[in-house]
């Protein structure tokens, strides 16, 4: 497979992430979106690896999987308190938490 196809995969992946960030108010799916950013990179990561012979792409994207997974229990953790405070995970209520 060529280059352009997973580069194109990663940036329709990316925009969908990027759209899910902007217009999603619950907390999950923007989690998520943020998921897609990352896998979108990871493509990227290992495709450019891929196209040069290296394995660096690969140990990056293994990096990006770990921040990935600290950032995903620390996001679950915000949303529960969210829920537990406020009985919804909408992130509109996150102004009214300034203190």
């Amino acid at each position: 497979m060529l280059l352009n196809e997973f580069l194109l995969l990663g940036a329709a992946l990316f925009a969908i992430g990027v759209y899910g960030v902007l217009v999603r108010r619950n907390g999950v799916m923007v989690l998520m979106s943020i998921e897609l950013i990352l896998n979108a990179v990871n493509i990227n990561l290992v495709a450019f690896g891929a196209l040069h012979h290296t394995v660096v792409g690969q140990i990056f994207a293994l990096f990006v999987i770990t921040i990935a997974a600290a950032e995903v229990g620390v996001g679950l953790a915000i949303v529960l308190m969210l829920y537990r405070n406020r009985a919804s995970i909408d992130l509109d209520q996150l102004d009214a938490m300034r203190g």
